[in-house]
């Protein structure tokens, strides 16, 4: 339990460290955040397939076909309700230019509210992972989220400087949606214990909603800015790296 809490704190504080390096550096180039979120893209897609959905169908067992391909699409149809509900990344990435005066604040809080609400399923994965049983399973799947948190966390800093919001309540806030993940990772955690029958469409239902991610939010937004050969590429070296890393650890 214990490993399990200070995992959730890691994951949560991704986004602290990414919201941290937004405010030191406040004007980060759409090529290196690009990159980034592209590799973090390549190591959430390995962590849903190898961490996720591989395991579901190992544990599903004369059913592990059927439960997976219903868990997945289980998952990213949840992430698709939250969607209509609340837009996320690319689909308020006009904020970074358009935040110029108090008369976008509303629009910049919807966009921080999004991303937290956004980072409960996430939790819910890394969680759910520890329910397994496999803890360098679960480390591989929160190690996962918890890079493509930081510049998730990065992103959310200009936006609200722009519109006016104090650098202090700026921080405040961007950190403050890190907290959804604790939480997200802890129910996800619990859920998995205390009904260990529901583990594989868990398992599935979690790597749905981190290739929902992926495929939704993080590549278009990478591809937004002309950058997208650097962009494929630094997704495959976060693929490879997370496979070779799988590999290594058995």
């Amino acid at each position: 339990m214990q490993l399990v809490l200070l995992t959730a704190l890691g994951v949560g504080g991704a986004t602290a460290v990414g919201a941290v390096i937004g405010f030191l550096f406040k004007k980060i180039s759409h090529t290196f955040s690009d990159i980034v979120l592209s590799f973090a893209a390549g190591v959430m897609l390995a962590a849903a397939v190898l961490g996720l959905i591989l395991p579901s169908l190992e544990y599903g067992g004369k059913f592990g076909l059927i439960i997976t391909i219903l868990g997945i699409f289980a998952g990213a149809f949840c992430l698709n309700l939250i969607d209509k509900l609340v837009p996320h990344l690319h689909k308020l990435a006009g904020v970074d230019t358009e935040a110029h005066s108090n008369a976008n604040l509303s629009k910049v809080l919807l966009f921080v509210t999004a991303i937290a609400i956004h980072n409960l399923p996430e939790g819910i994965a890394a969680g759910v992972g520890f329910g397994s049983g496999n803890t360098s399973q679960a480390l591989f799947i929160a190690g996962g989220i918890a890079l493509q948190n930081i510049p998730e966390g990065m992103v959310i800093i200009g936006p609200m400087l722009s519109a006016g919001v104090p650098p202090k309540r700026t921080l405040i806030l961007a950190m403050a949606t890190g907290l959804v993940e604790v939480v997200g990772t802890l129910i996800g955690y619990f859920a998995v214990s205390a009904a260990s029958a529901v583990l594989p469409f868990a398992l599935a239902f979690a790597g749905g909603t981190m290739l929902y991610v992926v495929s939704d939010e993080m590549i278009p937004e990478t591809h937004a800015h002309g950058h997208e050969r650097g962009a494929t590429y630094a997704l495959l070296v976060g693929f490879c790296l997370m496979l070779l890393t799988d590999v290594l650890l058995g």
